[in-house]
């Protein structure tokens, strides 16, 4: 059975509508669609109407390339007005195995025991350190014997109004989100390896309007930040100097923008406020305004990497991804602020994805990628998603409506011992299976009982 996937990563210059197929023989993209960003600034929605109208451009256009519908959609949001805290969660293991079931409870449980503002709601909650008994810094507890399961997560929360608002523009293009996943998260899923998350490494998104910043410490992010500096900013302080329009600055920073000085070549711009008459401006003088900018923003991006506190711990040093890394130079110039760690410059990782259509392979594509990969099960082992669901790798991507919530619902412990055994049945097809059909024994003999209950009442 097939799943179609639409992933829309809403930015400030852009938003990226992408489809995409998940079946048994892989993911393949079916379609995209690019808009103008309208009603939305530094990752804010601003105009809820126009916000709206830009997402249904893309949508619209991404259904008429893939000539399809889709079953999930998966929305992007901005790092702008996102807190972070640590939590910490411990259960017991009656079976003395770690199920999906003890998994999950002590995701709850490091959820319940967070302290988080009123006016904030939880994104993401990522187990960076699981500990069975007296074992620390277990990757994957999953079918382990033990009495004791404790975690330590990172919590990722967003401003209310915030998210309502991109909840708004969503379902007024006629939308219905399944999950809304942080950029900058996304954009680590489509281009790091394991072998840099395992190492350490920063990962820094510089958009038009933002620049987001996640460190990934083995399976999970461990810190994140957002300064909404961009590439916008290089066009507005190039039309400054230049006394020149801002369309005129845009094309002289795609068109000859550089961190190396070429050449002495004298360029003809139109004047402010008199577009008839031109002026000549050194392409010295283009390079140096756009030097200056970016310096800056990757000063302050490097004080909030040693603010963090890790550092020391990125092994895998830095990767740039996003449209600012289209400049000449930038890896040199990043590589010489961050003290000569590594740094590379990030493409969306293709081996998985089929079908990646030769506009989508760019940096700014990153985060659009990043949504589908996530929608088809590419995300940390577990987490929490945005509906607080329980969500693990290789799980399987089922298009109806879960089960499960429907099973939450009930609060009686018949319907809780029924939900442990669907738990269960929905591990037909992952790798532990036969793990758990070693310890159903009490869950089965506990439905026995619910069902003679149920029938002693017919």
């Amino acid at each position: 059975m097939s799943t179609i996937i639409l992933g829309v990563d809403i930015g400030s210059t852009k938003i990226c509508a992408i489809i995409a197929q998940k079946d048994s023989s892989g993911t393949k993209i079916l379609g995209a669609g690019i808009s103008k960003s309208q009603g939305v600034k530094k990752g804010i929605i601003t105009n809820i109407e126009l916000a709206s109208r830009s997402i249904k451009h893309a949508i619209n256009d991404a259904k008429r390339v893939a000539g399809t519908h889709f079953d999930r959609v998966i929305v992007s949001i901005s790092g702008a007005y996102t807190k972070s805290v640590d939590s910490y969660g411990v259960v017991n293991a009656p079976n003395n195995e770690i199920g999906i079931t003890e998994i999950n409870r002590v995701m709850q449980m490091a959820d319940h025991n967070s302290n988080i503002p009123n006016e904030y709601e939880k994104l993401h909650i990522l187990p960076y350190n699981f500990k069975v008994d007296d074992h620390e810094h277990i990757d994957d507890p999953l079918g382990m014997n033990g009495a004791r399961l404790e975690v330590q997560v990172h919590i990722i929360t967003v401003l209310k109004s915030s998210l309502n608002n991109l909840k708004k523009a969503v379902k007024s293009a006629s939308l219905e989100i399944d999950n809304i996943v942080l950029n900058s998260y996304a954009s680590s899923i489509a281009v790091l390896g394991d072998d840099e998350k395992e190492l350490g490494v920063a990962v820094i998104d510089l958009g038009g309007a933002t620049s987001n910043i996640a460190i990934h410490l083995g399976n999970s992010i461990r810190y994140n930040d957002f300064l909404g500096i961009g590439s916008n900013n290089i066009t507005n302080d190039l039309s400054m100097a230049l006394h020149t329009p801002i369309n005129a600055a845009e094309r002289v920073k795609i068109d000859h923008g550089s961190l190396k000085l070429n050449s002495n070549e004298i360029i003809n711009l139109p004047a402010i406020g008199d577009e008839g008459n031109s002026h000549e401006v050194s392409l010295e003088i283009v390079t140096n305004v756009i030097y200056a900018r970016v310096e800056e923003t990757l000063l302050i991006i490097a004080q909030s990497i040693k603010n963090s506190g890790f550092k020391d711990q990125l092994g895998g040093g830095v990767v740039l991804t996003g449209g600012m890394t289209r400049l000449e130079g930038l890896r040199e110039l990043a590589s010489a602020v961050f003290n000569n760690m590594p740094v590379r410059i990030a493409k969306p990782i293709e081996s998985g994805i089929e079908g990646m259509f030769d506009t989508l392979k760019g940096p700014e594509y990153s985060t659009a990628i990043g949504l589908i990969s996530y929608g088809v099960g590419s995300f940390t082992p577990y987490e929490m998603d945005s509906n607080k669901k329980l969500r693990y790798k290789d799980e399987r991507i089922d298009p109806s409506p879960d089960i499960h919530n429907i099973i939450d619902q009930e609060e009686d412990e018949d319907a809780t011992i029924l939900k442990d055994d669907l738990n269960l049945n929905n591990l037909g097809n992952d790798k532990n299976y036969d793990i758990f059909v070693e310890k159903d024994q009490n869950i089965k003999s506990g439905f026995k009982k619910f069902w003679n209950r149920i029938t002693t009442l017919f």
